[in-house]
């Protein structure tokens, strides 16, 4: 016997199904990931982006189905031209270079976290959705270090300086924020 999933966040505050409800929710995560995406340091080979802060957020608010269509519309727009990779890029390119996995790990980055939240509720509370970002965490590291390892002939601690140790400051701190706003969100649509 399957375990019944957990309401998401989305579907809490917007509880009418639809076609149009979910394309809005799709299309509404993408925009999120693409805009603070233009929050950059531009460090080489991989930029300091807000982008993993909008990918945990959208996977865990939308749910594991619709977070990883939200991510993988982002990726299609970006793949079509549209400015919305980091600094504004876009294209086919951007798959091939040293960011590649990153930007492939968004999807299952999202589906891991909006599963987790959906099938054990971690995004009711701090600590909880704070473990459900981290293992989404490490799906973009294994993705986006093991791309770039193969992209760039980095290996051991050399690849780790470059595709990891930067960023995990900044990453924890965007987990941290991430476990307070999905519980406040929480508690501001319980007393809705």
């Amino acid at each position: 016997m399957t375990q019944a999933a957990h309401p998401t966040l989305a579907r809490t505050l917007a509880p009418t199904p639809g076609l149009l409800r979910d394309a809005l929710l799709v299309l509404g995560g993408a925009a999120l990931v693409a805009l603070v995406a233009q929050v950059e340091i531009p460090l080489k080979p991989v930029p300091v982006t807000l982008q993993t802060l909008a990918v945990l957020l959208v996977g865990a608010a939308l749910g594991w189905k619709r977070g990883a269509a939200s991510l993988t519309t982002y990726l299609l727009a970006g793949a079509a031209g549209l400015p919305v990779f980091a600094g504004g890029s876009a294209g086919l390119a951007k798959f091939a270079g040293p960011t590649g996995g990153y930007l492939l790990s968004y999807v299952f980055a999202a589906a891991a976290v909006g599963w987790l939240v959906q099938r054990y509720a971690l995004d009711r509370k701090p600590v909880g959705a704070a473990l459900a970002m981290l293992v989404a965490s490490v799906v973009i590291y294994a993705f986006g270090l093991t791309w770039l390892g193969m992209v760039t002939g980095l290996k051991g601690q050399v690849l780790l300086n470059a595709g990891l140790t930067p960023f995990l400051l900044g990453d924890s701190l965007k987990i941290a924020l991430a476990a307070l706003l999905l519980p406040g969100a929480w508690a501001w649509a319980r007393r809705k």
